[in-house]
């Protein structure tokens, strides 16, 4: 299990087209926009390539685009992990494996952070284990880039807007390329 770079890149230029859940954009969109975001913050090339592939996982399950739907947790943060760590180091892997327990986190921290999200957000919460007790929340924060996966987090929920302009993904290709082992 292992994909180079050119497989990403035709992974999201091809089934990433495809609609994000009912969030109004596309798989590719949406890790552009949430890329872009970490670049605009200044963020080192692992965070923004993190960015970039936080939901490739659900670009590689046989579960069709509508797993959600049929009340399936794809579990697409760890998914992707065997494929990447070839490939990149944990400053990439990580935030990765770890950005829906960050939504998680914050669910559970923050009191409002909950309404914020968007309705397939709270959706697949449920499905991903719902909010964290007050016990879990401080486990999770004790593990090694857990604030790169809530911030990661913050970007993915802001990254959803129909219609938004980014760069395309060759733009972010050499940042991938810079990240590799």
């Amino acid at each position: 299990m292992k994909l180079t770079i050119p497989d990403i890149c035709e992974l999201y230029l091809k089934p990433g087209q495809v609609p994000y859940g009912n969030e109004g954009v596309s798989q590719l969109d949406h890790a552009l926009q949430c890329a872009t975001l970490a670049e605009a913050a200044n963020q080192p090339d692992e965070m923004v390539v993190a960015c970039l592939l936080h939901d490739l996982g659900h670009l590689l399950h046989h579960y069709g685009m509508d797993a959600t739907d049929c009340k399936i947790d794809d579990r697409h943060e760890h998914r992707a992990i065997p494929y990447l760590k070839s490939l990149f180091c944990p400053a990439v892997l990580e935030p990765i494996r770890l950005h829906v327990e960050a939504k998680r986190y914050c669910c559970a921290v923050e009191p409002t952070y909950w309404s914020q999200l968007s309705l397939g957000s709270k959706e697949t919460l449920q499905l991903q284990g719902g909010v964290f007790s007050r016990e879990a929340a401080q486990a999770f924060m004790a593990q090694p880039y857990a604030e790169a996966a809530v911030q990661l987090r913050r970007w993915d929920d802001q990254a959803k807007v129909v219609g938004l302009v980014t760069p395309n993904f060759a733009h972010f290709r050499r940042r991938m390329e810079t990240c590799m082992l």
